[in-house]
């Protein structure tokens, strides 16, 4: 493609902060530490999850890119930089998460497939860009549009990303028309992360973002836009990122008997405390995030100190210094929701956090409930253990 292209090794890759928690190196997937990613609402570009299928595309002239819009419409066009930055910019807030986010520990009751992931598989960011709906309305297709004149139902996203899965050929997923074309859902072609360009590893000079839907569908390098008349059939959406039932394995899988996944279940993590603990006995600071997806805020957090026989609710906030109410305008509906208690412990203790959404989600108990081959979507409760020494003294 003009203007950008993808390496065929990885002797070009952006530097990245040392503190990351490096899962895979080629292709680079990294995590910030669980610290690290409480430390503040907004989450720092350096410090956000890095989840990539091949080396980073490189821009050699950004006045030649340009993205591509085609399949089921009657305008045809290609679309400059500069044609979509003079389109009205927005910023939306949104958490963007892995689906294999948690995988390790699920991985720990019976073995899945794909990179181990910490809790740490996501992050929370201000993308600028402009509407996708707006976006497509240059080719012809009206806002809050399901299907187009000529059979059009999926908006298709092909990244300049090659990968090994699509032997060698490009990234790709889809979203439905009626979510691309409704201004409510604030699909964005993205130019800007926390108020400055995308950098390399997180799409420059263009990418998607999907709020509310797992991050495989938030395609960044992008390429061209298909408007078609059925899902995208690449691999991520048909032979990935489906949720199986704990009795399916390797042998007896049927990929065509589950559709792709897109909103993401209700999550919560403890980030304050690992694993593994070791400490005095006295209060204790328990702080985490917590996160739905399609939208839905958080309406309440549970912690447990005795292993979930009694339970007390964490405060939650977003902004500093502004009450967090679900589901009301000034929250951002499309962004986790970070969580605060405070315990004693006097004893060997499991701490448990568990959230419940706005529309009466809650987390399973059991990863054993919720274990599938590909580890994905593990939303069980999360658990760390605190071990008292007490003092000699």
């Amino acid at each position: 493609m003009p203007g950008i292209r993808s390496p065929s090794d990885y002797s070009e890759e952006p530097k990245r902060h040392p503190a990351l928690k490096i899962n895979a190196k080629e292709p680079f997937n990294a995590e910030p530490r669980r610290q690290d990613l409480v430390s503040s609402y907004i989450t720092p570009t350096e410090f956000f999850y890095k989840r990539n299928h091949g080396p980073i595309p490189v821009v050699d002239d950004i006045e030649r890119y340009c993205v591509s819009v085609n399949g089921l419409i009657n305008k045809p066009k290609d679309l400059f930089m500069k044609d979509i930055m003079n389109l009205p910019k927005y910023t939306v807030t949104a958490t963007l998460q892995c689906a294999g986010n948690r995988r390790t520990a699920m991985s720990k009751t019976r073995t899945v497939r794909g990179v181990g992931w910490d809790v740490s598989a996501l992050g929370n960011a201000i993308w600028g860009g402009a509407k996708l709906a707006d976006v497509l309305e240059l080719v012809g297709i009206p806002k809050l549009t399901s299907t187009t004149p000529t059979g059009g139902k999926h908006v298709e996203f092909v990244s300049i990303d090659k990968c090994k899965e699509e032997k060698g050929g490009p990234y790709k997923a889809s979203i439905p028309l009626s979510v691309a074309t409704n201004p409510e859902a604030d699909v964005l072609l993205a130019y800007e992360m926390n108020g400055e360009t995308l950098n390399r590893d997180h799409g420059y000079p263009l990418r998607v973002v999907v709020p509310g839907v797992i991050g495989a569908r938030s395609v960044k390098w992008l390429d061209s836009i298909n408007i078609d008349s059925q899902v995208c059939q690449g691999f991520f959406m048909q032979k990935d990122y489906k949720m199986f039932p704990p009795t399916v394995n390797w042998d007896n899988i049927d990929w065509s008997t589950r559709r792709p996944q897109n909103d993401f279940p209700v999550q919560s993590a403890i980030c304050s405390l690992e694993d593994v603990n070791v400490g005095r006995n006295g209060k204790i600071a328990i702080k985490g995030y917590a996160v739905s997806g399609g939208g839905r805020g958080i309406e309440r957090v549970d912690i447990s100190i005795d292993g979930g026989k009694t339970w007390m609710e964490a405060s939650r906030y977003q902004k500093p210094g502004v009450k967090y109410i679900s589901d009301e305008e000034k929250s951002d509906k499309w962004a986790w929701v970070l969580f605060e208690a405070e315990a004693d412990i006097n004893s060997d203790t499991e701490i448990i956090a568990k959230a419940v959404d706005t529309a009466a989600n809650v987390q399973p108990e059991k990863v054993e409930d919720v274990w599938n081959l590909r580890g994905i979507l593990n939303t069980s409760w999360h658990r760390v253990h605190v071990q008292v020494r007490h003092s000699s003294m």
